[in-house]
């Protein structure tokens, strides 16, 4: 037969995991979470500077070749339908 639990007990393991408990949790991750970003080794003005010219760079020859692209094929469609 089952034992029975006190009337404290009983009150405490119907919601472990309560208001409490999740702000615990929260909290938890917000302390790991600063931790983590301490050992993150960012990068110098120069290097993201760099990084974001080559990101535009490319961005725009892509731009450019499928706009040439999408042009062509306009053409031809145009052509093919006149």
């Amino acid at each position: 037969m089952a034992r029975k639990k006190a009337k404290g007990a009983a009150a405490k393991d119907v919601n472990p995991h309560g208001a409490e408990g999740k702000i615990k949790q929260l909290l938890e991750f917000f302390e790991e979470s600063k931790v983590e970003i301490k050992k993150v080794v960012w990068p110098s003005r120069k290097e993201t500077i760099a990084t974001c010219a080559a990101v535009v760079v490319v961005s725009l020859v892509i731009a450019l070749y499928l706009g040439i692209v999408d042009l062509a094929l306009s053409k031809a469609v145009e052509a093919i339908l006149s």
